[in-house]
This record gives C-alpha cells, sequence and structure tokens, in this order.
C-alpha cells in the first residue's frame, strides 16, 4: 500500500551526491525504479526527479530513454500486465471459460498493483499486453455467436465491467485496516441490527449480506455478462433465421 512519503534528510552543505557512470541506465533499469516508487509512493510521486534521485542518477539522463513521464507510465502500465497475465491466456473451444479466464487474470492484477489500480485502470498503453487482450477478447465475444456489429460494443461493455469493480476491490484493499475493519462489521453487524419494520427486505435478506472483501460480486457479476453476452448471440442467430427464411417464427417456433 501506498503510505505517506517521508521528507528527505538534507545534505550538509557541500555535500556531493554520487552519481551513476554515464551510460549506465536502461529502460529496464528506469523501470524497475518507477515500479519500486509507484508502489512505495504512488504514481502521483512517479517523476524524473524522484526516478533519479532512487537511482543516483540525473533526471536529465532519464531523457535518453523516455521522451517524457506519460510515456515510461505507459511502458510500466503495459510491463507490469505483461507480468500478471501477459502470453498466460491462449483460445479454447469455449467462449465462456476465455472471457472468464482473462477476466480473472485482469481482477489479480488490479489486486496485485492496489496502490494505484485506481490511476491506471482507464489509461490506454497501445502497447502489446493490451493488443493481445483486446484480440482475444474480441475473439471470444465473436465466437459467442454475437452479431459482427457488436462485438466491439459488447468487448467494452465486458472490459469496463471487469475493470471498475476490480479496481474499485482494490481501492477497498488500500484503505486502513481500521477503516477496512469498521465497514466490513457494518453489513456484518449494523445491518443485522436494522429495525425489520422501518427495513422489512435489509432484515429479510441480512444473514445472505456478503462481506466487502467477498469475491462474490465479481464471480456473480461476471457470470451474469456472460449470461447476457450468450441471450444476445442467441437473439442475433434468431435474427438471421429470420433474415435467411423471410417468415417470422410461429408461437411454438414451427
Amino acid at each position: 500500500m501506498a503510505t505517506a512519503r517521508q521528507p528527505k534528510e538534507k545534505r550538509a552543505k557541500g555535500e556531493s551526491r554520487p552519481r551513476r557512470a554515464r551510460d549506465s541506465l536502461n529502460r529496464e533499469t528506469i523501470l524497475a525504479a518507477a515500479e519500486k516508487i509507484a508502489l512505495r509512493d504512488g504514481l502521483d510521486a512517479l517523476t524524473f526527479q524522484e526516478i533519479g534521485d532512487e537511482l543516483q542518477a540525473h533526471p536529465t539522463s532519464i531523457y535518453r530513454h523516455f521522451k517524457d513521464k506519460d510515456e515510461l507510465l505507459l511502458e510500466l502500465v503495459d510491463g507490469l500486465r505483461a507480468r500478471s497475465y501477459g502470453g498466460s491466456v491462449t483460445p479454447t473451444d469455449d467462449w465462456r471459460a476465455d472471457l472468464r479466464t482473462i477476466s480473472q487474470r485482469v481482477r489479480e492484477h488490479y489486486l496485485r498493483y492496489a496502490p494505484f489500480a485506481q490511476q491506471m485502470v482507464m489509461r490506454t498503453t497501445r502497447r502489446p499486453v493490451e493488443f493481445s487482450n483486446v484480440e482475444f477478447t474480441l475473439d471470444a465475444v465473436r465466437r459467442a455467436g454475437v452479431d459482427d456489429n457488436e462485438v466491439a460494443a459488447v468487448q467494452r461493455a465486458l472490459g469496463n465491467f471487469v475493470r471498475a469493480v476490480a479496481s474499485l476491490e482494490a481501492a477497498f484493499h488500500t484503505l486502513d485496516p481500521d477503516v477496512r475493519r469498521r465497514d466490513e462489521l457494518a453489513w456484518q453487524v449494523e445491518y443485522r441490527q436494522l429495525d425489520p419494520e422501518k427495513y422489512p427486505t435489509i432484515a429479510h435478506f441480512a444473514d445472505h449480506l456478503p462481506s466487502l472483501g467477498d469475491p462474490i460480486a465479481f464471480d456473480l457479476g461476471m457470470e451474469m455478462m456472460l449470461d447476457a453476452i450468450e441471450a444476445r448471440a442467441a437473439r442475433s442467430r434468431a435474427r438471421q433465421g429470420v433474415d435467411q427464411t423471410g417468415d417470422e417464427p410461429g408461437p411454438l417456433g414451427e
């Protein structure tokens, strides 16, 4: 979890800072330092000055490898995605299983990098892992039987659901432990103590309310999305059948 940043120790007057050799930096070294800073202090602290301090290098030397902070940030995000799930998912003959698998990998990714999940969730990296992810999910949605005119929109809707819920779950894990504990207790204790006359529906379902950390919100939501895709594909096939025959089906499908 990102923690409050501590003030830097001031160097004694006239004390020189040790510097790296001029040609000892490369993109991998810089990205490793950037990841360390981001995990420790959050993405807002990720500046060329901070990276230079981390590497004992002059900040301007980083510009030889990245034109600006945003290029470095996108490279970092895509690299973290590659580490989480890049190349780990291959298509099968089951489109539902494929979408379920890649979605779980994405969820695990945001939980792994929870301190800055919210900041990277909507970035478009335009890099290999993102391209592979989009290719994989578009193909799975098409194999489900969704009409070609809707495949891209369905893929986007699914992706937005996965990233939104996963990053929300990640944000919960970054809360102060005491705050997180109080929020959990509210669902486990306070909701069960509500006046059933005033809140009869809550009282009816009080023993079934999942905890905030329960993965059922993601898992059940994912199954609902897959069911919706399957239903949409079925309607698409039905429309195609009508178009091919030119007749509306009878009440019993005759």
